[in-house]
């Protein structure tokens, strides 16, 4: 495996979102939002024309819970997130009714990042393919090339 880096051409679209649950007690506020993700994410690998690359899950404690989302474009990913007939717009709509009714429950986030070529650096070391190389392929890592030089291209 060696040193490889993702072999990414032009931006990249990261999508993170996830949820806290904030009254362990209150399975029924928590547990519809902790099952929507493995719906969605469930469908969208169904269809890889749909824009998803990859996705990587996480937990930052026991109460936070998160999905990083590799997307081929901002508009597969806009576009995705308002189709009709996919299952994110009613879950969408079932989301924001619990948190209407979860009295602080649960809480749900999102952050989108659009990053330019040549703004991030990737490097992994005896991996397999993961996060962004997983999304978009590895090459090997040039030797004596320097983050700064990786940064710049």
């Amino acid at each position: 495996m060696g040193r490889t880096t993702a072999d990414t051409q032009g931006d990249v679209v990261v999508f993170l979102i996830g949820m806290r649950i904030n009254h362990f007690w209150a399975v029924h506020r928590w547990l519809p939002v902790f099952i929507a993700m493995p719906m969605m994410l469930r469908e969208l690998g169904k269809d890889r024309s749909l824009g998803l690359l990859n996705h990587v899950l996480g937990t930052a404690n026991p109460r936070t819970y998160f999905v990083t989302q590799y997307w081929e474009s901002k508009e597969k990913l806009l576009t995705y997130a308002a189709a009709p007939g996919r299952r994110h717009q009613p879950w969408w709509a079932r989301l924001n009714r619990y948190a209407r009714r979860s009295g602080g429950h649960v809480g749900l986030w999102h952050e989108t990042y659009v990053v330019p070529a040549g703004s991030f650096e990737t490097i992994y070391f005896d991996m397999p393919p993961h996060g962004l190389a997983k999304a978009h392929g590895v090459r090997p890592l040039r030797e004596g090339v320097q983050a700064q030089d990786r940064l710049a291209v």
